[in-house]
């Protein structure tokens, strides 16, 4: 099966009029996830158990210097929030398929992404 694509939310930037709503999405541990990648985004996850701590990934992608190196797996605590990436460049991080990928251990951790302006 695919990867579950996660959208991300636009930041509301320098002169918002509303505030604007963080969507958290479940990762899905048997297909992981993909966001499409621009370059301008922070990916978040969140663990949302309440006792135990559980692991996300962002998977890197060969650059145009044939390196790659993942960032995680980040052990996040219960409860807490972790900054797993971003803004990133596109070499090095997007996929072929113009996505990077992400995932966790447990369906407990919850991401989201912002786009920033």
């Amino acid at each position: 099966m695919p990867r579950t694509t996660i959208n991300p939310t636009s930041c509301p930037g320098p002169y918002p009029i509303a505030a604007v709503d963080l969507p958290f999405v479940a990762a899905d541990i048997v297909n992981k996830n993909q966001v499409k990648w621009t370059g301008k985004e922070l990916v978040i996850a969140w663990n949302t158990d309440g006792v135990n701590s559980y692991t996300a990934t962002v998977s890197s992608a060969n650059d145009s210097h044939n390196r790659s190196g993942n960032i995680g797996p980040k052990t996040i605590a219960a409860g807490a929030v972790a900054i797993m990436a971003g803004p990133l460049p596109n070499d090095g991080w997007r996929q072929s398929d113009g996505y990077i990928y992400c995932e966790a251990s447990n369906v407990a951790v919850k991401f989201a992404v912002i786009t920033l302006p």
